[in-house]
């Protein structure tokens, strides 16, 4: 029993690190890989081009080139050995001239050499598949000692061979030992193969702009921005993917549409009858009861706007590019004519697209929240090529790190946690991040350099 469980144990162990290299080994390569669409179907395409192609050179310069340079070196060394029995068997041609005719109809030009130490080897080429072919057959065939040059003269071969009283001297032609013909194939091979890719590329190209469209029209979208130009472009599945976005966007649209109407039907009929109360109460005359009863009607209208604002949100309005200094400077303004010490500063390219009627409310709520709990308020914004982020710090008693995320919920007043004396209807917030998600960004809660709170609205530029 211990030993299978020692057994059980090594498996698990070794199960464990192969499972862990594997892990390691994935890691590595989603992070050498690009990230783009566009770039993974292009190496999609060019690596197995690339390994086909050099698999099919190899097989071409390792069967073919290597075969065909062997046979034509054999042919060629064949043709000396013969010449070399010719010259050991006929002595009666003391001249060689019957030698060196016999040559020429084999297409070799045969000298001889007064006999000699051979030349020193010279340079070789690298990789030289010629010198290695006609080495082997000359030692195979022939079995002299024998010099060749394959270097000096671009189309010719000098072969050199040891004879016993003599040393014979051939030229052959470069072509009659070796496969010249492998350039053409690997330029043919490389030509087509970059005119295919490029015009993958470009049909890639083609096929991938549909796609970004959509991305862009998803995006703006997404920050409460018109694509007017968008429409189903593409191959059938992004067709497909681009009709069910506008859809999708058409029933959004239609459903905030319908909230609001019936929204303003509602506050018509909450507002006619506040109104009845008003003029009511105007008729009743002077009283500490009068006057209570006219500040729950003022407190309900306020109410009633701001429930009508949540629920509303910010449509039917417009981007279009504001400037956020000068919408930050209004705030300041707003504050200190409350009596309050306010601050702003403004870093980057100040002019940003935004919805801003609704934005300038979403950044006036949280001023105002500072307000209600705090005498200094300091409004810093800050733009860069991706996102406007807009903070807003107190120096009020701030707001606990567990409650943080608890506020931005509708109708929810944290009276003890900021000291609130004041009547509100808890939607400040809300409204402040509704909107600020609706251009696509959000709002975030932390703890303020100045004692209080910070809120930082960040949104995509």
């Amino acid at each position: 029993m211990s030993t299978l469980d020692s057994g059980l144990t090594l498996i698990r162990n070794a199960s464990q690190r192969v499972s862990r290299a594997n892990g390691w080994m994935g890691n590595a390569f989603k992070s050498w890989m690009p990230t783009g669409l566009y770039a993974r179907a292009l190496l999609i395409m060019i690596v197995p081009m690339v390994i086909l192609q050099t698999v099919v050179a190899f097989v071409f310069m390792e069967r073919h080139w290597n075969t065909v340079t062997r046979r034509l070196s054999a042919a060629v060394v064949s043709d000396i050995a013969a010449l070399i029995d010719v010259y050991k068997n006929y002595p009666q041609d003391k001249d060689r001239a019957q030698l060196r005719h016999i040559g020429q109809k084999l297409q070799l030009v045969v000298d001889f050499l007064p006999a000699g130490d051979m030349p020193p080897p010279g340079p070789k080429p690298f990789f030289s598949l010629l010198d290695q072919t006609l080495s082997v057959q000359l030692g195979r065939q022939i079995n002299r000692p024998f010099w060749i040059d394959t270097v000096g003269k671009s189309n010719l071969v000098e072969i050199r061979v040891q004879l016993d009283d003599s040393v014979m001297r051939i030229f052959a032609q470069r072509s009659a030992a070796y496969a010249s013909n492998s350039e053409i194939f690997i330029f043919w091979m490389l030509g087509t193969s970059t005119i295919l890719l490029i015009v993958a590329v470009l049909f890639l190209r083609n096929q991938i702009k549909p796609i970004l469209r959509l991305a862009d029209a998803a995006e703006s979208f997404g920050k409460g921005r018109e694509a007017p130009n968008f429409r189903p472009r593409g191959a059938r599945e992004v067709r497909r993917a681009a009709q069910a976005f506008i859809e999708m966007k058409g029933r959004v649209e239609r459903s905030i549409e319908q909230r609001t109407a019936m929204l303003a039907g509602v506050s018509h009929d909450l507002r006619t009858i506040l109104t009845r109360f008003k003029l009511e109460l105007a008729l009743l005359g002077e009283g500490p009861e009068i006057d209570a009863m006219r500040k729950d009607v003022d407190e309900m209208s306020m109410m009633l706007e701001d429930y009508l604002a949540f629920a509303r949100g910010d449509s039917g309005e417009i981007a279009q590019p504001t400037d956020m200094a000068m919408a930050l400077e209004e705030l300041r303004s707003d504050a200190e004519r409350h009596g309050h010490t306010a601050t702003v500063a403004f870093h980057g390219l100040p002019v940003v697209t935004v919805k801003p009627a609704s934005f300038k409310r979403c950044l006036a709520n949280l001023v105002s929240n500072a307000a209600r709990h705090a005498n200094t308020i300091s409004i810093t914004g800050h733009r860069d090529h991706r996102y406007l982020t807009v903070t807003i710090d107190d120096d009020g008693p701030g707001i606990p790190a567990e409650m943080r995320e608890e506020v931005f919920k509708p109708f929810l007043r944290l009276d003890d946690a900021r000291n609130q004396d004041e009547g509100g209807s808890g939607l400040g917030l809300a409204i402040a991040r509704d909107i600020a998600r609706s251009h696509g960004g959000d709002i975030m809660l932390g703890e303020s350099p100045m004692g209080g709170l910070r809120a930082a609205v960040r949104v995509p530029v």
